[in-house]
């Protein structure tokens, strides 16, 4: 697909194998790949230069959509790892629809058009077949999700689907946020405690990724990775999978698709070792979780079942009595682990960078917080449904940084997209949702961050409801917002995800005071989410003792003056 320099993969939260093996396997593979960096600069790549469109137009020429003119110095950030940007750059040169050659014989269709990308995600040629597959995300991560509902399709997906989601009911949302969500984030207070009496400055974006770590083991299998204290295998090896399919998706030379070499490659041999003690942690956690249910005495399951002891979402699937393989169950199961963990983690790391960036946003959040919890140091379930500015914060950070920047399809059949552009079987379609959510034509002031255009007496934005005409605006606008996909592939655990963000949110803003570290270049790098490149480091002061602070000072100024 694309090319990622060795640079831009350096910096990682928890690094599961050394850089120099990464380039120790870049060399072996290609040798002739360096040697075209030294010589012509860092912007060249071996999947896109001028040569590689040209290539791209022999073949694709003939079609009526229009090709990128993807040019070495035009992939800087891409090589560093900003995907998004280069596709946003693209946009703006060829429109909303465009060929993206990635090869003599391959390439992606990117999609930027609301009306396009709305027919992608929802197209069907009958009711039980969508037109557009997962494609590519099946490919790089069956290695770990296996058979798991987030990649599968056909029949296998509806079946998986539909006992996956009423696990996700609201009684066990609203039990989440009084075990987990809640008591979760005030464990990262206690750690942040610390920080601030050492008046030392931490990265928060490794905080928000142990934090969601926790918080999705309480929630889906009753295990506490406690990643906000300690580090463990199981911790390692989720990581290292889950840095495995990003590398997947932007390999030149996809060798992890030759089983054979897999015990030969330093990266390819970890990857698997990561996966056998992820899936073998997830096998006996079932196995212990069946034998509990086993063992109750005729348990009552209904739609909105929760086991007072254990009320995790592995609990209520087992409890289900569901035929289904415990293989079935594992990947179902991490498939909401990895998923749910490392998108929410993204979007604490942003709304809070956006946040600080934007005082008066702040100010605002910090009010409604003091404001709805009074002196409570966790929401409960009632306040949630009250901390609107707060969501809207959430929301507008999902709307400049979405998670994931890009959806991946496959066409099955030939198809033909709103505007008139045909799609033949086969061709990888890339929506792009960063250009969508950044677009001049869909938003009004798209690169501001105004929670506000989210008015607070509406309901939560969804891909469903988001168009409507811009106030500020003479005319109706297609505003189309899809954080969470769209279409029956939709994120089955949106909620969960927004409810687990603004409470995190909540907790921290009620006890802290956050100021990023003065002159640090934080980056962007696109994986499955959009990363930092170089954390994101904050200086924290309890905000209690600021206002403890403010009154010594004002009974000291008295004084002062008198004397």
């Amino acid at each position: 697909m694309f090319v990622c320099s060795v640079s831009s993969l350096k910096r990682q939260l928890h690094k599961p194998f050394s850089t120099d093996e990464e380039i120790d396997l870049d060399v072996s593979v290609d040798k002739g790949l360096q040697k075209l960096i030294d010589t012509a600069g860092a912007g060249v790549s071996l999947t896109s230069p001028d040569w590689l469109t040209q290539l791209g137009r022999l073949w694709g020429g003939k079609s009526d959509v229009p090709v990128a003119d993807a040019k070495a110095e035009d992939i800087q950030e891409l090589l560093g790892g900003a995907l998004f940007k280069a596709l946003y750059k693209w946009m703006v040169e060829s429109g909303p629809v465009y060929l993206l050659p990635t090869g003599p014989v391959s390439s992606f269709l990117v999609v930027s058009d609301p009306a396009a990308a709305k027919h992608v995600l929802r197209s069907t040629d009958n009711p039980n077949r969508p037109i557009y597959v997962k494609g590519l995300v099946q490919e790089v991560s069956e290695f770990l999700f296996g058979g798991g509902f987030a990649i599968s399709g056909g029949d296998e997906w509806r079946v998986r689907r539909k006992a996956v989601g009423p696990s996700l009911h609201k009684a066990y949302l609203a039990e989440m946020t009084d075990r987990v969500f809640g008591p979760s984030a005030q464990n990262l207070c206690s750690k942040l405690e610390v920080v601030a009496r050492s008046g030392e400055s931490i990265d928060m974006e490794a905080c928000f990724s142990q934090l969601t770590l926790d918080v999705i083991g309480k929630a889906v299998f009753n295990y506490d990775f406690d990643a906000l204290t300690m580090s463990s295998p199981v911790i390692q090896a989720v990581y290292t999978a889950l840095k495995e399919t990003e590398q997947r998706a932007t390999d030149v030379l996809p060798l992890w698709k030759l089983q054979f070499l897999h015990p030969l490659i330093p990266r390819q041999r970890k990857a698997s070792e990561a996966v056998a003690l992820i899936r073998q942690t997830t096998e006996q956690l079932i196995a212990k979780c069946r034998e509990m249910v086993d063992a109750e005495e005729q348990a009552r399951f209904g739609e909105d079942y929760i086991n007072e002891a254990d009320p995790s979402v592995l609990r209520f699937l087992i409890a289900s009595r569901v035929e289904v393989s415990s293989t079935q169950l594992r990947d179902d199961l991490l498939s909401m682990l990895v998923a749910g963990h490392e998108t929410t983690g993204s979007v604490l790391t942003w709304t809070l960078y956006l946040l600080e960036q934007n005082p008066s946003a702040m100010a605002k959040a910090h009010e409604e917080v003091d404001r709805v919890m009074g002196q409570k140091a966790q929401p409960e379930v009632a306040d949630y449904t009250q901390l609107k500015y707060l969501m809207r914060c959430v929301n507008e950070s999902m709307r400049l940084y979405p998670h994931p920047p890009v959806l991946l399809r496959r066409a099955q059949i030939q198809d033909e997209l709103p505007g008139g552009y045909t799609v033949p079987p086969g061709q990888d379609v890339m929506i792009s949702v960063y250009n969508i959510h950044h677009s001049p034509a869909v938003w009004d002031d798209p690169e501001a961050f105004k929670p506000e255009r989210f008015p607070l007496d509406e309901p939560v934005p969804t891909e469903a409801n988001t168009d409507y005409r811009h106030a500020s605006l003479s005319v109706c606008m297609t505003a189309l917002y899809i954080p969470f996909s769209g279409g029956p592939r939709k994120c089955v655990g949106d909620q969960f995800a927004l409810m687990e963000a603004v409470i995190a949110l909540a907790v921290l803003l009620k006890r802290f005071d956050f100021r990023m570290v003065p002159n640090q270049d934080i980056g962007m790098t696109t994986g499955a989410t959009i990363h930092t490149q170089n954390g994101l480091f904050m200086t924290v002061k309890e905000r209690q003792q600021q206002a403890a602070d403010a009154q010594s000072m004002a009974a000291l100024e008295p004084a002062a003056a008198n004397a």
